[in-house]
């Protein structure tokens, strides 16, 4: 009988481990089809493999429970594609970190199906629109970061009460998420009994979010800087928390006394209410935190009037302002004349913000100036017609890293020292002569960290000539466009001064160049989101190494003389928002995989080559699709009837959040694109996410206009002229 027994025993072990084979196998099988739909370029994945002898617990990125090997925790970086479900066959997820991606999609709402999860970090991963509220789901969360920090506000929600079921969570981090709808935020976080750790910054919170008369008494760190608080209703009851050690309420617009502190044991160690308009006396209480480490009171030594409506002259009392260091009045209605007075005691001064203003600079040739800045803008400023760059600039070589002389009428030949500067714009002048190596800068004094890895040189629409200068590997952002560049292409994109270039923005459209663009060196530039080739006089095919260009986003070779396929190694460029092939000799159909391949794609312009066939339903998958112009070709055959299909045809866009601007500074580089109508080109780029285009016109087109296009009922444009 005991043998028996036994026996039996070793059956239901032997059971047990045949289970758990199964499972682990699953959860193996899982992460490899979640590969799939993953790029990888940086290959991170390299590791993941289906080989046998290889537990998935060993492939990086992947961490397992020692005891029984299940899948606990997956960290990944630096990937892009679409993520999949296939992540819900792991039941005993405990921490997904999928930050510092580029996965450009809306947040995937099976997330909060993965209520194992206690750890989840989604910061910078690239996702955009509407937070799904089933992450409320996650009771067992204790950390939730969401924050946005590569394209701040692309990120929105219209209620925070899904967090209301998050009673462990301790740590919260929504920076740069816009929550301008959330009004009932405050009472939402008082229900979170474990909070400690909460960051709003950036968020758009505004004096319309009812504020609650309490909130939870675990929070340690609260940083709500960098929102738009002007009423001090708010300090009044963050001021009565008793165990907060951090408080971050700078860059907002409180006005009035700095509140009274209600709590008898001060615990703050760090206090920072800077950059407000507080008018009273540094406060008793404060004097009463003994653990105290930081505090920052400060106003005075920066003055920001910047993007407001001012009108008038600038008085010349501000040259009175010795201990001024930072002056922002960029974006108003400034006008007349600024001369040496204005500046006269401003010793102190290490950046003058003042672009987009109507004013003229009027000083001696000889002027010393009182100051050694690091960033200077006056874009738009009058300097006189014909004036070349000003001489007491050269004061401030060793200082200065930031240069904005855009518009300023300038013109005459740039000095050498010049094209070291880190920022620079000279761009819309009348600037001429050839362009030397652009190396970028020598060193990094000065520079604030975040600066430190970006060069970026914008010279556009001057009247520069010869040959397209070679850059150094420093240089991240480079706009030549609407010059006179000759010659070919191959010396600047072949150089092999450097293995690879850190280039992520590349604009020499509007020049003269010629030549083809060669085949194998496009691989030397990974690191490309925006190419802009168009209005040149090149030719020849479309280079198949353009699907080495993983992170491209927007693609422009308009109006040249390609001619030839389009290649299909394009299909690597998944990342890509808009190509714009217009004008050119390109043949062949549409190719198939581009509705598979380019999920992304927002606007797709194939005007005016000798493309031919059918437009098949492959064309239909690509539902993101708000611009296409397929006119002046040879396509044959009927309209498809799938159009209906184009569901971002079929949204209103005011409900979207996410604009095509790529470049490190605000509206350096934002995306454009012609609409043809009623015989008027016309381009659009700050309000492009609110145009829709369909242009089929000019093309042997025939049969009947599908009724399915009538339920594309946010179609703005729809020109079906000429088809037969």
């Amino acid at each position: 009988m005991e043998k028996t027994l036994e026996k039996q025993n070793s059956v239901v072990v032997e059971v047990d481990r045949f289970s758990h084979y199964q499972v682990v196998k699953i959860e193996k099988q899982s992460l490899l089809s979640f590969k799939q739909t993953l790029k990888d370029p940086s290959n991170l994945l390299s590791s993941w493999n289906n080989s046998s002898e290889v537990n998935c617990c060993k492939w990086k990125g992947v961490f397992c429970n020692n005891l029984t090997g299940h899948v606990h925790q997956l960290h990944l970086q630096s990937l892009s594609g679409k993520i999949t479900p296939s992540l819900l066959n792991l039941k005993h997820l405990k921490s997904l970190d999928l930050s510092q991606n580029h996965f450009h999609q809306t947040m995937p709402a099976f997330i909060g199906s993965l209520t194992s999860l206690e750890y989840l970090n989604l910061s910078g991963a690239g996702f955009y629109g509407k937070i799904p509220h089933n992450i409320g789901n996650l009771s067992n969360l204790h950390t939730l970061v969401l924050e946005d920090i590569y394209y701040p506000g692309s990120l929105y929600v219209d209620s925070l009460e899904w967090l209301s079921g998050l009673s462990k969570l301790e740590h919260l981090n929504m920076n740069y998420v816009n929550l301008n709808k959330a009004t009932n935020w405050a009472h939402v976080i008082n229900k979170l009994p474990s909070l400690i750790e909460l960051y709003l910054s950036s968020c758009s919170l505004n004096d319309n979010n009812d504020i609650a008369n309490n909130i939870t008494n675990s929070l340690a760190i609260l940083d709500l800087s960098s929102n738009n608080f002007e009423s001090l209703s708010i300090t009044r009851w963050i001021f009565q928390l008793t165990n907060l050690i951090f408080l971050d309420l700078s860059y907002n617009s409180f006005e009035g006394p700095i509140p009274s502190i209600t709590n008898t044991s001060c615990k703050l160690q760090h206090i920072d209410l800077s950059f407000n308009s507080f008018n009273s006396t540094i406060p008793d209480w404060l004097y009463t935190c003994k653990g105290l480490e930081f505090v920052d009171l400060s106003s005075l030594e920066s003055l920001d009037m910047g993007s407001n409506k001012l009108t008038g002259n600038l008085p010349e009392s501000m040259g009175q302002l010795s201990n001024l260091k930072q002056f922002y009045m960029s974006d108003n209605m400034l006008e007349g004349v600024v001369t040496e007075t204005h500046f006269a005691h401003l010793s102190n001064l290490t950046a003058l913000m003042a672009s987009g203003n109507q004013m003229t600079l009027k000083v001696s040739p000889y002027w010393i100036p009182p100051f050694k800045l690091h960033r200077l803008r006056l874009g738009s400023w009058n300097f006189g017609s014909g004036s070349g760059i000003p001489t007491w600039l050269e004061t401030q070589k060793r200082h200065i890293w930031e240069l904005d002389l855009s518009s300023t009428l300038i013109s005459g030949n740039v000095p050498s020292w010049v094209w070291n500067i880190r920022y620079l714009n000279l761009s819309h002048n009348q600037l001429h002569g050839k362009i030397p190596v652009i190396n970028g800068p020598k060193d990094n004094y000065h520079i604030p960290e975040i600066y430190r890895d970006l060069s970026l040189v914008y010279l556009s629409s001057n009247k520069f000539s010869g040959s397209l200068p070679r850059i150094g590997n420093t240089v991240t952002e480079l706009d030549l466009s609407n010059n006179s560049f000759s010659g070919g292409i191959s010396h600047f994109l072949c150089d092999t001064t450097n293995q690879t270039y850190r280039l992520e923005i590349l604009h020499l459209g509007g020049n003269h160049l010629t030549g083809e663009l060669p085949e194998d060196c496009l691989m030397k530039w990974p690191s490309l989101k925006v190419l802009n080739l168009g209005n040149n006089n090149l030719s020849g095919r479309i280079p198949s190494s353009i699907g080495f260009l993983a992170n491209l986003r927007s693609l422009n070779l308009y109006n040249n003389n390609f001619s030839g396929h389009i290649p299909f190694s394009m299909r690597n460029c998944t990342n890509l928002v808009k190509i714009d092939l217009a004008d050119n000799n390109l043949d062949g159909n549409i190719p198939t995989w581009m509705g598979t391949s380019l999920s992304n794609l927002w606007i797709l312009i194939l005007r005016s080559n000798k493309l031919s066939g059918e437009i098949t339903s492959t064309v239909c998958q690509l539902n993101s699709l708000q611009i296409l112009d397929l006119s002046d070709n040879r396509f044959s055959g009927i309209i498809p009837r799938c159009v209906d299909n184009f569901t971002a045809m079929k949204t209103r866009k005011e409900d979207l959040s996410f604009d095509l601007q790529y470049s490190f500074y605000w509206f350096a580089f934002i995306e454009s694109a012609p609409i043809t109508t009623k015989g008027s080109v016309l381009a659009y780029d700050t309000i492009l996410r609110l145009v829709t285009n369909i242009d089929l016109s000019n093309n042997n087109l025939s049969g009947d206009i599908p009724r399915e296009i009538t339920s594309l009922v946010e179609l703005r444009s729809l020109n079906l002229s000429e088809i037969i």
